[in-house]
């Protein structure tokens, strides 16, 4: 599994590893199985057997899978409950393309299912057990949605306490006495694209003649990491101005700096959990 955000909650005394993937929520299976003292890989094979949780998986893969094969889940559904007719995750996963379960190597490894799946699992190895988990991973949810709302506020007051500095010294050092609004606006916007220019490579008249069908403009289009570095562009900026730095010098390093704080912020494990 690529592309994925590992945490970790405390069910009953079990660490279980919860996965980011593709924006989707995954819980270890493997690490849930060792609610019953026999191996885990056993434990997932003997619920992935039975008629009602083949019944369900189909279910569930039909609703959110287009690529779902539906004439090899129609073999394994006749299939099972029979006598010695076992199903494993990597079994269900390569003969009907499921996406619902995933199976992990390396630091994470393990059998992974959506959270959908996961509590059904749950539900199978105990009732209590699945109260428990569905109360820590909820927890978890809660914690997730305060930083994710710290991260925007902090990511707003800056932006703001920026905009007021940039267009502060745009007003005091170049825009002359008695201009007339129109010219105001133009160079106020000449100023707002010599940062977009410097962060994103474009003009905002160029992104939205590349984004006929979009609302809004390019900044309403930027993750927190691109926000958190325009507010310091700006603060920057204003600083190049009062210095008297011309427009194409003052380009030149402001995207120099975009490109140091970028690299700096990406590379933070700080600021990336308020992602």
């Amino acid at each position: 599994m690529t592309n994925r955000k590992s945490q970790k909650i405390i069910v009953q005394g079990i660490e279980v590893v919860t996965l980011k993937y593709n924006e989707l929520d995954y819980i270890s299976l493997t690490d849930m199985a060792k609610f019953k003292s026999y191996d885990s890989g056993v434990v997932i094979a003997n619920w992935l057997s039975t008629k009602y949780t083949i019944q369900f998986m189909g279910a569930w893969e039909q609703v959110h899978n287009s690529n779902f094969n539906l004439m090899e889940f129609n073999k394994i559904r006749n299939e099972a409950g029979s006598n010695g007719f076992i199903v494993s995750s990597s079994f269900w996963i390569k003969q009907t393309d499921a996406i619902g379960i995933k199976s992990s190597a390396g630091r994470y490894g393990g059998t992974y299912a959506h959270k959908d799946i996961a509590f059904e699992f749950a539900t199978w190895l105990s009732p209590e057990f699945k109260l428990y988990l569905i109360k820590e991973f909820q927890r978890l949810k809660e914690v997730e949605s305060q930083k994710l709302a710290l991260g925007w506020d902090v990511k707003r007051t800056l932006t703001k306490i920026n905009y007021k500095i940039h267009t502060d010294a745009i007003k005091k050092h170049l825009i002359p006495e008695s201009i007339s609004k129109n010219k105001v606006n133009m160079v106020y916007a000449n100023e707002a694209d010599v940062l977009n220019v410097a962060l994103f490579g474009k003009t905002a008249k160029e992104w939205r003649d590349e984004n006929p069908n979009k609302e809004g403009n390019i900044r309403d289009y930027s993750d927190v990491t691109q926000l958190v570095v325009l507010a310091n562009l700006e603060g920057m900026n204003a600083e190049l101005i009062r210095q008297g730095l011309s427009q194409p010098e003052r380009l030149i390093q402001l995207n120099e700096i975009a490109i140091v704080q970028m690299k700096s912020l990406l590379g933070s494990a700080t600021f990336m959990k308020l992602k």
